[in-house]
């Protein structure tokens, strides 16, 4: 039987294949170079280190391209990347065969978080260039990103008070212990009530550091990651990404990576996404993560229209044809009418109300013909008459409301917008954790990158490759083109004080 044979590896070859030969010109390694070179780091301001002394610095661009290719290719550990210059053919091409180490390699995603999110509003940029940005419809929600932190490490007041009452007791029980050991045992009780007093030493210092933060929670490898709630009651320590998706592609247009849960990130969300659309005129879907009052107060100020999932009624009456949505209100008489027709007055009064993530004002509706009515005990529990409370934000959530009951169809559509992004992220990427440690600023670094190679797939998917490579080409030369007249500029200048030369000839000489 005949096989294919591969060549004789000790062979000579008379004439060698450069890098470039070998990369095909529609290779997407062609298209991240030309993507970086399109970009003006100077405007991105990237952390460049340099020293005069020693060896020279690598240039940001090469280290961007990198990284750009990295997460492309499902790679984000820095040794990773570095064991991957030496080796990957198409590495080589776009690194010029430099390869950095994994310190310097790790360093650049740690110290450049604010320009990676620049990379990112880069690639927007793009996809409207080829309109794939519709603007008229746009979903947001948030995803749970594991940080590397463990729940063992992680803890809050009630954990550190179970961990000092059991190192109390370790430590009440080796003090009676030692009173009746011999010499021998003495030594090895001794070394146990060390130990055990140093770790009370340390969650007693864990305790001091809440005090001091006012924090709930603190993680002592990722020290700002939080145990957060990923789904019904499971909980990870996590980051929380909020993300703000377009519905013409499933583009992403915005990102901000948070260590809290949704009920306050609505309409800050939202102004980024206006800054970025360049208008109000869409329609935003979020689910009900998100329903609060004030932030749907805000959104609605900002003249956008929104859709938010109404959550469950926390507590229903005995019989839910009772329950406070079929008590009908009079914005103008200011009372509301139960359905058995009876007029629920408030005395006028605001209440404050308070709780963890909360804090507004209500008024109170209620009547006295409760006392009397026939079906008080389907409509109330006890002896109570029926309270109806009115929370000053009531008017917006009832737009909010009105919104969603006249579009169902359209709001259908959230959870297949803003998923899909996730899905490939997390599911086919593998991208379900952040890689860096040590904060939310290099979490976000992670992320920032993680939402550029999306956009970037993307974009190279639905865009005609060959198109995509000649709008980088013309963006790319028109860089250059203003990089070099800066040159010229310069060049000129110092022409002219070392000559004679009059302003005049100096302007038009350049």
């Amino acid at each position: 039987m005949q096989f294919i044979e591969g060549k004789n590896r000790t062979q000579s070859i008379l004439f060698p294949n450069s890098l470039d030969q070998i990369i095909k010109q529609n290779n997407e390694v062609r298209i991240i170079d030309l993507f970086v070179e399109s970009i003006n780091l100077t405007d991105f301001h990237f952390v460049i280190k340099t020293s005069k002394e020693g060896r020279p610095a690598y240039h940001p661009k090469d280290l961007l391209k990198l990284f750009v290719y990295g997460y492309l290719n499902h790679i984000r550990s820095s040794r990773q990347l570095e064991k991957e210059c030496k080796r990957n053919i198409e590495l080589m091409w776009l690194m010029k065969q430099l390869a950095p180490d994994h310190n310097t390699i790790s360093n650049f995603r740690r110290d450049n978080e604010k320009a990676i999110r620049k990379v990112f509003r880069h690639t927007v940029s793009i996809a409207k260039h080829f309109d794939l940005i519709g603007g008229t419809l746009i979903a947001g929600d948030s995803t749970k990103l594991r940080a590397q932190n463990s729940k063992k490490n992680n803890f809050n007041e009630g954990k550190i008070e179970r961990h000092l009452a059991y190192i109390d007791a370790r430590l009440d029980e080796y003090n009676k212990a030692l009173d009746n050991a011999d010499d021998d045992n003495k030594q090895i009780i001794e070394q146990e009530i060390k130990k055990h007093t140093e770790r009370r030493k340390d969650y007693e210092d864990l305790s001091s550091q809440l005090e001091q933060t006012g924090e709930s929670q603190i993680s002592t490898s990722d020290p700002e990651s939080r145990q957060l709630i990923t789904r019904n009651n499971i909980t990870e320590i996590a980051y929380n990404v909020q993300t703000v998706v377009d519905a013409k592609h499933y583009l992403p247009i915005d990102y901000k990576v948070t260590n809290t849960n949704d009920n306050r990130a609505l309409s800050g969300m939202l102004r980024r996404t206006k800054t970025i659309l360049g208008t109000t005129d869409f329609t935003a879907l979020y689910d009900k993560g998100f329903h609060a009052g004030v932030e749907i107060k805000k959104a609605l100020e900002l003249g956008i229209n929104i859709m938010v999932a109404m959550p469950a009624v926390s507590s229903n009456a005995p019989d839910t044809n009772y329950n406070m949505e079929h008590f009908i209100y009079d914005e103008i008489n200011d009372h509301y009418t139960c359905p058995q027709n009876h007029i629920l007055k408030s005395n006028g009064t605001w209440y404050e109300k308070k709780n963890r993530s909360n804090h507004y004002f209500v008024k109170h509706y209620k009547t006295q013909a409760c006392k009397s009515c026939p079906v008080r005990t389907l409509c109330t529990k006890g002896d109570r008459v029926r309270l109806i409370e009115r929370s000053e934000y009531a008017p917006y959530i009832e737009i909010n409301k009105i919104n969603i009951e006249s579009n169902k169809e359209l709001y259908k559509k959230r959870q297949a917008i803003v998923e899909h992004p996730y899905g490939t992220i997390k599911r086919q990427w593998g991208f379900y954790y952040i890689i860096t440690k040590k904060g939310i600023k290099r979490a976000s670094a992670d992320v920032g990158f993680m939402f550029t190679a999306y956009n970037l797939r993307r974009i190279m998917n639905i865009v005609d490759r060959n198109l995509l490579i000649k709008f980088l080409q013309e963006l790319a030369l028109l860089f250059f083109g203003k990089m070099n007249l800066v040159k010229r500029i310069i060049f000129k200048i110092k022409t002219a004080k070392n000559s004679a030369i009059t302003l005049q000839t100096f302007l038009k000489a350049v």
